[in-house]
């Protein structure tokens, strides 16, 4: 199949979404002081989205233990029970929101993930806990689509970044909160309570902002008027298919966040076995480590990514390029060194710039399609994103940790981490070849009046 789209499908794809509307009108009408509380509530839905998502780390050892499991089998705990359904999932459930009320679809699917989350620590068995866990995907597959659409709504391409990279910080609190939160219930209660006290919020918040947040009108801080319908699933995927820089940046981002997920599943596994830390101390390190010195670096990145890229567009893609080779050099000392103070103090700077790649991927995507594209354009790149660093990390580093085990002992897991500083480089490479058409690909969206 060729990489282009035909000609009528290119046409229908890069149509116009609409007049320039001109003066004020009512759909430019909220406050910044609203638009600002929109983003905050997005955030915390965030926030207990990867609190519910990633809270099974911190209590993979109680888990391990009480089921006699394996180091692959908590893999597949921690990324294809979950990632598989959540991105094939992200797809269809993104289209609906490129075409219905995008505000109810996040408070349903927040509804779904949190409820299953709550189920989690009722299980039995470990195919209990396996089905909870596919739920949990399932429901959060409705959310990110949804909300990036959202926030594109509410502000500009110059400020996107920097916006969206607020939103993504939303992980590393929710990461800070399972951490802390979930390493001490645990300790104490037992990892069950920490499901239950992970997944009980969701419920109330995803009330409150069925109540409180309304739904903007599509193309609103851009003053394009919404008239074309939202476009088929294979006209998305050719019109992004056609831009190399897509498809690079979308590698490139998976490869990224390879390391990052089997990380988040393993490190405390390392931290207990290697350094014998307790859960509740592994859960203190880090939420400091994700949670303080995670979310100013994610947030940062967007900011850094808005500011010299409003000279240069590529900047939203040389920033998390930077921040892989800035990081690499410390990952073999918080790994291989014995000395837990050395170890803790090398990873301030990997956690600063971990997830540095994220909101500049969000906020390029949403300048390469048009209105009607862009939580479809999300799905497809969260699909790349989760099959390569969800679907694969977790499993293949539990692998590899299995396989080093009877040479290495418990020590298995700070070796077989060490692999994804290679898929972290191999995600700069694709960021870099990304940067080679990022202009030609956003200013042909431009000319077209697409976006």
């Amino acid at each position: 199949m060729s990489d282009k789209p035909s000609a009528a499908e290119a046409g229908e794809a890069a149509a116009p979404d609409g007049p320039i509307l001109t003066g004020k009108s009512e759909s430019t009408g909220f406050s910044p002081a609203y638009t600002n509380y929109v983003l905050v509530m997005v955030t915390l839905v965030y926030v207990i989205n990867y609190l519910d998502r990633q809270i099974l780390g911190i209590l993979s050892k109680q888990i391990k233990v009480e089921f006699n499991l394996e180091g692959w089998q908590i893999g597949v705990l921690n990324g294809p029970a979950f990632a598989l359904l959540y991105a094939i999932l992200g797809i269809p459930i993104a289209l609906l929101a490129d075409r219905t009320n995008r505000r109810t679809l996040i408070t349903l699917s927040m509804t779904l993930f949190s409820l299953m989350t709550v189920l989690s620590g009722y299980a039995k068995h470990y195919w209990h806990l396996l089905a909870f866990r596919i739920g949990t995907g399932i429901g959060e597959a409705g959310t990110g689509p949804a909300i990036n659409s959202i926030i594109a709504d509410l502000y500009p391409p110059q400020k996107r970044a920097a916006a969206l990279s607020f939103y993504t910080a939303g992980l590393n609190i929710g990461l800070l909160i399972g951490f802390f939160g979930g390493g001490w219930i645990a300790e104490h209660y037992g990892w069950r309570h920490a499901f239950w006290a992970a997944g009980i919020p969701g419920l109330i918040l995803a009330v409150v902002v069925q109540l409180t947040v309304r739904e903007p009108k599509r193309g609103m801080v851009e003053k394009l008027e919404d008239k074309s319908g939202a476009q088929g699933f294979w006209t998305v995927a050719r019109y992004l298919w056609a831009q190399p820089s897509f498809r690079w940046m979308s590698v490139g981002t998976g490869l990224n966040a390879f390391g990052g997920y089997a990380g988040i599943t393993f490190i405390p596994l390392f931290l207990y076995y290697s350094h014998g830390l307790k859960e509740a101390q592994i859960g203190l390190v880090l939420s400091i480590l994700t949670g303080v010195f995670g979310a100013l670096g994610t947030y940062l990145a967007g900011v850094f990514a808005d500011r010299f890229g409003a000279k240069d567009v590529r900047w939203n893609l040389y920033v998390p390029i930077i921040a892989v080779f800035v990081a690499i050099p410390f990952a073999p000392f918080f790994y291989l060194t014995d000395n837990i103070y050395i170890a803790l103090t090398a990873a301030i700077v990997p956690s600063l710039v971990g997830a540095a790649y994220v909101g500049p991927a969000y906020a390029v995507t949403q300048r390469l399609v048009p209105l009607r594209m862009r939580a479809t354009a999300v799905a497809l790149l969260l699909f790349v994103l989760n099959v390569i660093g969800y679907g694969l990390g977790p499993p293949v580093i539990g692998y590899f940790a299995d396989l080093l085990t009877p040479w290495a002992g418990n020590d298995s897991y700070r070796y077989a981490m060490l692999f994804g500083m290679i898929t972290a480089l191999s995600g700069a490479y694709c960021y870099w070849r990304a940067t080679r058409t990022l202009k030609t690909d956003i200013a042909r969206v431009v000319e077209s009046g697409a976006s």
